[in-house]
């Protein structure tokens, strides 16, 4: 047993060294940087003074994403869900969230900024920008979506 103990253990050691040194040689063009003014705002046809900006990957594309979602101050978004889990981390403002199939107010939670959350799958949610324009920036694996509880509250298209 003793043995066996000692073999995987300098297996897993050998493999954990083995990584960092693999990843030693990648290419320079693997790497990301953004600096504030070239991240790339586009505004959201449906909603006004809503703007996106893909940080990486393209969350209507299976994979990995990372984008950020500007929000104007008072907005309200009634209860919805997307197919993927996702983290939030609130960047700037202050970002109201609640859990349930309707809007409730009562039921909001200020994030400030610093904050982090998770969101699971097909979860409803509702969110708001109670006070102040409001930047979140969501990381899924698309390809996502939202699906409102009630489809009369999805934004149509101007």
């Amino acid at each position: 047993m003793k043995k066996e103990t000692s073999i995987l253990l300098a297996l897993s050691t050998t493999i954990l060294l083995a990584v960092p040194m693999a990843h030693a040689g990648d290419s320079p063009s693997n790497i990301v940087v953004l600096t504030p003014e070239q991240i790339q705002w586009v505004p959201n046809p449906r909603v006004e003074g809503l703007g996106a900006a893909q940080i990486l990957g393209k969350s209507k594309e299976a994979g990995p994403y990372i984008h950020r979602v500007r929000f104007p101050k008072g907005r309200i978004v009634q209860a919805h869900s997307h197919p993927d889990d996702r983290t939030y981390t609130v960047l700037s403002g202050t970002w109201y969230i609640g859990w349930g199939d309707v809007y409730d107010e009562s039921k909001l939670t200020a994030l400030p900024p610093g904050s982090f959350y998770t969101e699971p799958a097909g979860v409803p949610h509702f969110i708001a920008t109670l006070d102040s324009e409001t930047i979140v920036q969501v990381t899924g694996m698309g390809p996502t979506a939202a699906t409102f509880v009630n489809p009369d509250h999805a934004q149509k298209k101007k």
